[in-house]
């Protein structure tokens, strides 16, 4: 392990002498593919034997052919494949000691003493119990003449990692676990198909989605999509329920509204911890109000399909980490387990998570249910208040009475979950008390008087929308600050919600400038970043890269797929992102590509010399087709055309090459649901933000607010969601080629690398501090609260 400045990175970190078992265990998850290709690949990276568990326990078990060992090739062509490839049982005999004692002797017979576990919390407590009983079974082995002294004193300590690999996302101590974001997938596809045809007919449908002991996928797909109703086990219903929820439906209706969806967890329980099964709902529905209504139980859909961006991202990353782990284990360390926190990737002690996650169920049996969301996360938490602030009006008596003008605007280009974050702006200014105002086309509109009160209902439907609904334009304020000024007093605007791309940041900064010549600037101004090229300073994640990245994941599988069952061929794709590489880097990773060009880690010929032979020699031994993207601006001489023609050239005899352009496809379809959920979020903290702010800066019967800290951006900074000044990002931003400086995504790209067999330098000083789970976690989990 090389350590330089304070920073470790691995260069000659060796697992030579080491085996290591992964297996899958439990229900099945779309990303354990992900995650069996990266422990293994990195594994046999740093010089160990690794080795497939097939079928779970149960094929530790039974031995033989159940554990095999794994090759670099053998996990080709896995990463896109929903399911598990080595296959997952619940395993009644693992839960025996004589289970377990079969297990222990068909490992120390292949030498493993390190086992990663993909699985849910029953899968990782017996990884445990199994380490804990280590020692023991061991010695039986010994005295049944099994094994001999020198194997029980060799392997005489067994090192566990686990990945937790569950839709339900039930795991304490984790923001994501691998599969949910793929299983939201696959519900808002569901949700949108419905809609259009509950429309049509003017149905109520009920929607049964997983979640046995955990509402989250019912939660979050109701955020996501503006369900009218949503009943998850955390948090039952009050008494007479059904009444309200029938007066709330009925109103919808009278309000002009088609349709109605309620989304019920399979788990939903009343008060009394008895059942709420959806056929119940329908039945309330049909004989209190009539109403037309279907049930649809998703079932198994949920669990099926190829994983998303963000569950092949997050996979990768985790198995990457869990191999660092069993590395640097020694027998004192407690078995851990690899988890996402923000956008770092941390260890967590596994029992501290496993008893967390079980207090949670105790809490539900107990009926305190407030307690049941509060240990669920802030995450958890942050959803349930969004989702009720956002979906039950209040009446106008209690709403709060401002006085206060906040107009919404989007510039720059579009970008999918724009119209979520504007709808949440929108709807939190109308239950703050404000009068909210709508800006067609950007600043263009504005200085036009583009300019109209927006209402509650006007932006119902909005949050499944692509593109922008009010309409953006890339113009800047400076040119017409004169007319923008002239509206802003004609229209009595008391803030400003800005939300788009880099252009977004250039408006804010103008805005702030004119301030010194025009007062009508001096009030609170925020900006949300939204564009798929993700190059926006003072955040890590903006509104829209997330969709932008499933769309290029999903092209790429295509384009692969043309190519299976004909000669060895090569793809080079090209991305947009103007200078910035994220698109390219991230989505590469996410797509297994072999080699990403960018313009943040320039390149040349000798480089590209050198990535054409590394393919020349995979190709002839062992893999059918090549992944290549590039971003559009990496490099103005070394193009795409030249690129293709250089590998089309350099491969002759060994493969063929094509190229694609996938353009303006990445900007547009509906928003991913972290999309909607990160637009819908950060919108709704940007707005309470806006609230304080107007409170704080009113004096004398006017909004006065001339300090740094009232223009600012809201953007996700590693575990944190944080209000930065726009003028303090200036020092942290290339203005020429419209990229942050520094950028945090720049950490992954040695990931990629080493997935597709390159020897590269990897940073590893995040990596290695165990950390502990904390029942009221600092603000600093907000960060995930947007997902």
């Amino acid at each position: 392990m090389a350590q330089t400045d304070n920073k470790k990175f691995f260069e000659n970190l060796t697992g030579a002498g080491k085996a290591i078992a992964v297996l899958t265990s439990g229900g099945d998850a779309q990303g354990m593919n992900a995650a069996v290709r990266a422990v293994v690949r990195m594994g046999i990276y740093v010089g160990a034997k690794v080795y497939f568990v097939h079928e779970g326990y149960q094929g530790m078990v039974d031995g033989g052919d159940n554990i095999k060992e794994a090759t670099w090739e053998s996990v080709s062509s896995m990463l896109q494949m929903g399911g598990t490839v080595i296959g997952s049982a619940r395993c009644k005999d693992f839960r025996t000691r004589e289970g377990r004692l079969k297990a222990a002797h068909n490992l120390v017979q292949r030498g493993i003493t390190n086992l990663c576990v993909i699985g849910g919390d029953g899968s990782l407590t017996g990884a445990n119990l199994f380490r804990e009983e280590w020692s023991g079974l061991l010695a039986e082995l010994v005295e049944q003449g099994l094994i001999d002294e020198d194997a029980a004193q060799k392997y005489s300590a067994l090192h566990i990692v686990g990945m937790v690999g569950s839709i339900d996302n039930d795991f304490c101590g984790t923001d994501m676990t691998i599969g949910t974001d793929s299983a939201l997938h696959r519900i808002i596809e569901v949700v949108d198909a419905i809609m259009t045809t509950a429309q049509s007919h003017q149905r109520t449908f009920v929607l049964e989605v997983m979640g046995r002991h955990c509402g989250y996928l019912a939660l979050v797909s109701a955020l996501a999509c503006g369900a009218d109703w949503v009943l998850i086990p955390e948090m039952p219903p009050e008494d007479g329920w059904e009444e309200k929820m029938c007066q709330k439906l009925s109103a919808k209706r009278a309000g002009m509204k088609r349709l109605n969806i309620i989304i019920v967890a399979e788990g939903a329980i009343d008060r009394n911890n008895q059942p709420v099964t959806s056929e119940h709902v329908k039945n309330l529905v049909v004989q209190r109000l009539g109403f037309d209504t279907r049930v649809t139980i998703l079932g198994h859909v949920q669990r099926g399909g190829t994983p998303s961006a963000f569950d092949r991202i997050l996979a990768s990353r985790m198995g990457v980490e869990a191999v660092l782990a069993l590395l640097e284990t020694t027998a004192n360390t407690p078995a851990c387990v690899v988890s996402l926190r923000g956008n770092q990737s941390v260890r967590l002690p596994l029992m501290e998570c496993v008893q967390m996650t079980q207090e949670v169920q105790k809490a539900m049996d107990e009926k305190r249910f407030e307690e049941a969301v509060r240990l669920r996360g802030r995450s958890f938490e942050n959803n349930l208040r969004t989702y009720k602030l956002l979906a039950h009006r209040k009446p106008e008596s209690e709403l709060p009475h401002s006085n206060f003008n906040v107009a919404v605007l989007n510039v720059g280009a579009p970008a999918a979950g724009m119209n979520a974050a504007v709808r949440s702006a929108v709807r939190v200014g109308i239950s703050e008390g404000h009068k909210m105002f709508a800006v067609s086309d950007g600043f263009e509109g504005f200085y036009k008087g583009q300019i109209k009160e927006i209402k509650w209902a006007d932006v119902g439907g909005w949050t499944g929308q692509g593109g922008s609904l009010l309409g953006t334009k890339r113009t800047l304020p400076a040119k017409h600050i004169d007319k923008i000024a002239e509206q802003m007093r004609m229209n009595n605007i008391n803030a400003l919600l800005v939300i788009g791309g880099f252009e977004a940041l250039e408006c804010l900064l103008q805005l702030y400038e004119a301030r010194s010549s025009y007062e009508e600037f001096c009030i609170p101004l925020c900006m949300l970043p939204a564009t798929i090229s993700n190059n926006v300073p003072g955040t890590d994640l903006s509104i829209g890269a997330d969709t932008a990245l499933n769309a290029i994941v999903e092209t790429c599988d295509r384009i692969k797929q043309s190519a299976s069952g004909t000669k060895r061929r090569v793809f080079i794709i090209e991305t947009m992102g103007g200078y910035c590489g994220y698109l390219a880097s991230v989505g590469g990773l996410a797509a297994g590509a072999d080699a990403a060009y960018i313009f943040e880690e320039s390149f040349d010929i000798r480089d590209l010399q050198s990535n054409v032979e590394h393919l020349t020699e995979k190709m002839k031994t062992s893999i059918q087709r090549g992944l290549v993207l590039r971003n559009e601006n990496s490099n103005e001489n070394y193009t795409t055309d030249f690129i293709y023609q250089l590998y089309s050239e350099e491969g002759k005899g060994v493969f063929d090459c094509r190229k694609n352009v996938l353009g303006h496809m990445q900007q547009g379809g509906a928003p991913s649901p972290f999309d909607r959920n990160f637009g819908t979020k950060i919108a709704a903290k940007a707005m309470q933000w806006i609230t304080k702010k107007l409170n704080d800066s009113y004096r004398k019967g006017r909004v006065f607010a001339n300090t740094e800290d009232s223009a600012c951006l809201l953007g996700m900074r590693r575990r944190a969601m944080v209000f930065q000044p726009v003028v303090q990002l200036k020092d942290e931003t290339d203005f020429v080629h419209r990229i942050p400086k520094e950028q945090w995504w720049l950490k992954l790209r040695p990931l990629m690398k080493i997935l597709a067999k390159y020897k590269t330098s990897y940073d590893v000083s995040d990596s290695g501090q165990m950390e502990h789970v904390v029942l009221n976690r600092p603000k600093e989990s907000e960060a995930m609260a947007a997902i």
